[in-house]
């Protein structure tokens, strides 16, 4: 969440110097080349964010399956502990 707010603040930086340059004759190549350079950080951060969507996502399933595999035990547990006092 934090990186998306990054991410916005870039483009709104972006935008605000895009836009109070314009009125004042124009933007310059620096200014230009700023833009594009914030351009390319933006989609590398954008990359990262699903880059690690995609991590969280991966180990949120993998905690799900140990979390089904420890409930199947403790259901085991329980089953065998009630047939034990049966059997004794």
């Amino acid at each position: 969440m934090i990186k998306i707010k990054g991410l916005a603040l870039y483009a709104a930086c972006g935008l605000f110097l895009l836009g109070s340059l314009s009125g004042c004759g124009g933007v310059s190549d620096e200014q230009i080349a700023q833009l594009n350079q914030l351009d390319r950080e933006i989609a590398e951060l954008q990359a990262k964010v699903n880059s690690l969507k995609s991590e969280k996502s991966k180990l949120e399933r993998e905690y799900n399956e140990h979390q089904a595999k420890l409930d199947d035990c403790q259901k085991n547990e329980r089953a065998n502990k009630t047939k034990f006092r049966k059997i004794a």
